[in-house]
């Protein structure tokens, strides 16, 4: 699930949240998975990952993870993210483009003691992406950072959120004999320009 805060009441917005509802009405498994592409200056190279998008707060779409990882340090060398959701129950799928950049701690802060013990327990035990000898030493290193942990625990500063500000979006939706439907908003300065695309 998403959470909504302050909702844009821009057009790419609005329509993002009826094409989420429906979604959700029609039982859509990870509804708040995104993949994230970035670019990596050193290998010159793009890669993609899933997220879990948490919140969308105005026009802020966060999600959170290591800050030592690969992508973190693609975000910090190269602000431009592309954006990707794929909503199968509804034939959906929407492109973003977007600039990235850290959450601010407050907002961390706060996300961090939402969530569940074991949840924090691995975002603080784990060298996220860093090369192992074997999935025990991972679990070795879970279960004792949960069994240290207490109310007290606070966010390591090596964890945290990401916001990207998206400026382009694509809403393509599947239909019969592949008569696709492909709506765009790209932003210039304070307006969304709104076209339609060939399939």
């Amino acid at each position: 699930m998403i959470e909504f805060i302050n909702p844009s009441s821009e057009k790419p917005y609005i329509h993002f949240q009826s094409l989420y509802q429906e979604a959700l009405e029609n039982n859509q498994r990870g509804v708040e998975a995104i993949s994230v592409s970035s670019y990596s200056q050193e290998k010159s190279e793009v890669e993609a990952r899933y997220v879990n998008l948490k919140y969308i707060v105005g026009n802020e779409w966060i999600f959170f993870s290591n800050y030592n990882s690969p992508k973190a340090q693609q975000f910090e060398s190269h602000s431009q993210v592309s954006v990707l959701i794929f909503w199968p129950s509804i034939n959906t799928q929407i492109r973003m483009k977007g600039f990235i950049s850290k959450t601010s701690t407050e907002f961390s802060d706060k996300h961090f003691k939402g969530r569940t013990k074991e949840k924090n327990a691995l975002a603080i035990s784990s060298n996220q992406s860093q090369v192992i000898d074997s999935f025990d030493e991972v679990a070795e290193n879970f279960h004792q950072t949960l069994r240290a942990m207490t109310s007290d625990t606070v966010r390591p500063d090596f964890w945290g959120g990401f916001s990207f500000f998206p400026y382009y979006f694509e809403f393509w939706q599947g239909h019969e004999n592949r008569l696709n439907k492909r709506r765009v908003f790209e932003q210039q300065e304070d307006d969304w320009i709104e076209r339609l695309l060939q399939p």
